[in-house]
């Protein structure tokens, strides 16, 4: 994990995307414990109330799950669930805006469709 301290970004959603692309690489699998807020809060020196906003925030979206007196796990789907929100940003943030301006440029969907191709050609 790493977290950017002159980021715009608070620290909590940093932690809380930082652990979510662990989930969704397989870093914390599906029923694994995943670290403590103690043991993050004190690798990067940060309060751990912080550390605690950014797991609860993956708690809310079914990522975690919490164990009383064991701590937080990796629920059953997660990276399954992290895959499809990642999409749906996909879509909401790249692929609408793209067709709007699309369509401001009288472009086909095969014309799109073949401009996309050409992307990958640049890989």
């Amino acid at each position: 994990m790493k977290l950017d301290t002159e980021s715009t970004k608070p620290i909590f959603q940093q932690i809380s995307d930082e652990i979510e692309d662990a989930v969704f690489t397989g870093a914390f699998k599906e029923e694994t414990q995943v670290p403590s807020t103690t043991e993050i809060s004190a690798m990067f020196k940060i309060n751990p109330a912080t550390v605690l906003k950014g797991m609860n925030q993956l708690v809310d979206t079914g990522i975690l799950y919490k164990k009383r007196g064991l701590g937080m796990f990796v629920a059953k789907g997660a990276a399954e669930k992290v895959r499809q929100n990642r999409q749906n940003n996909f879509l909401e943030t790249y692929v609408k805006p793209m067709i709007e301006e699309a369509e401001k440029l009288n472009l086909s969907k095969d014309e799109i469709v073949g401009l996309v191709e050409r992307g990958y050609k640049y890989e």
